[in-house]
């Protein structure tokens, strides 16, 4: 029981990720040019909003704001309204509902310093695992609420921490039942002084490569605004996030709810009963607001 219930909790996290895979644009034609056109695009230099970090965008990258960006998800996508993002990045050099497009959605996560010790020592593997199995206990759920099995075929990349940035990549692949090709979920945090900035791109399992090479620029032109950098954490002042790097991966859903990276086994059997049906409650929610349209993972 507590072993199902520590998966079903790194599950809650892997919720938004669960909704479809793929890239299927729900606007076309008439529509899609119509919305379009009504996009401002812009370029060059920006400072996200509540000046957080900014975009160092070359030719290559262009930028929707938090209006827009939420108009591109809901009509655009197919996602129900209520995202609230600090932007996207999308390629200039294919349409956001082209076959082939894709884009960066970010959000800005507040919840302190996030010390990066245990890095080198993760069990990605176990974690993988783990997150396998919970998806296999939701699909129970999905499957008497009428909607496809969902499994995680596996990383699409492996996650790697970069300490001399302070910024943590992965990328898995999903499969959907029924569905014609497996989605790609690629994500890229980037750790701050008070918080975590949230990158993640959705695309087709077609596009790994491209997106992984693409993935590395948007991590390089993305940086904190001073004083708000890795570097500029003050110890015993700043407030430290009470979870690792570790959870940043299964979206800080363990930590959150008093669990550690190594999901040990909870206190109580009480315990254990009260957070599986808190979690089954809210993995559930997840994945009704996310059914439509292409499943975006935001962490936490």
């Amino acid at each position: 029981m507590q072993r199902l219930v520590a998966a079903l909790l790194l599950c809650l996290s892997f919720g938004l990720a669960c909704a479809q895979t793929g890239v299927q644009p729900v606007a076309s034609g008439q529509a899609a040019e119509e919305l379009l056109a009504s996009l401002r695009f812009q370029r060059g230099g920006i400072t996200l909003p509540g000046a957080v970090a900014t975009l160092d965008l070359p030719a290559s990258f262009r930028y929707l704001a938090p209006a827009d960006t939420a108009r591109l998800l809901e009509q655009g996508w197919g996602n129900p309204p209520g995202l609230r993002t600090l932007g996207m990045i999308v390629p200039s050099g294919a349409s956001p509902l082209g076959a082939g497009g894709w884009g960066v959605v970010i959000t800005y996560d507040p919840g302190g310093h996030v010390l990066e010790g245990d890095a080198a020592g993760i069990d990605y593997a176990m974690l993988l695992e783990a997150i396998k199995e919970s998806m296999a206990q939701e699909n129970r759920v999905r499957r008497k609420q009428g909607y496809p099995a969902m499994t995680l075929v596996g990383w699409a990349e492996r996650p790697y921490y970069d300490a001399a940035g302070h910024k943590l990549y992965w990328a898995k692949e999903l499969h959907t039942e029924g569905a014609p090709v497996n989605g790609l979920n690629y994500s890229v945090r980037v750790l701050g002084r008070d918080g975590v900035l949230v990158l993640n791109a959705v695309a087709g399992i077609g596009q790994l490569e491209q997106v992984r090479s693409e993935m590395r620029k948007v991590a390089a032109f993305t940086h904190f605004t001073p004083g708000r950098r890795y570097a500029d954490f003050h110890p015993g002042a700043d407030r430290v996030a009470g979870y690792g790097i570790a959870a940043l991966v299964t979206g800080g859903v363990a930590a959150r709810l008093g669990l550690s990276d190594k999901l040990p086994a909870l206190a109580t059997p009480l315990a254990a009963i009260l957070l599986a049906l808190a979690t089954l409650v809210l993995v559930s929610l997840a994945w009704q607001l996310f059914r439509r349209g292409r499943g975006l993972s935001l962490g936490r």
